[in-house]
């Protein structure tokens, strides 16, 4: 799939936003570890939301970077 410059672009931001949700995420889930009471189930939620995040950025990076003939 070929993109234009405004889709690369459009790309790029939205990549620089899931970057900073998924850091944002990490460490929030990293706090919560931290206490002794952990609400399984929100930890569960927000480590499901992280993988989904990671899985956007690398089909972005993907999609920005151009696949090299070998």
């Amino acid at each position: 799939m070929s993109l234009n410059e405004e889709e690369i672009q459009q790309a790029r931001y939205d990549l620089i936003e899931l970057r900073i949700e998924h850091s944002d995420l990490d460490h929030a889930i990293d706090l919560m570890l931290q206490n002794a009471y952990v609400d399984q189930l929100r930890l569960r939620r927000m480590k499901k939301r992280k993988l989904k995040l990671k899985d956007s950025i690398q089909l972005l990076e993907s999609m920005i970077i151009p696949d090299i003939d070998a």
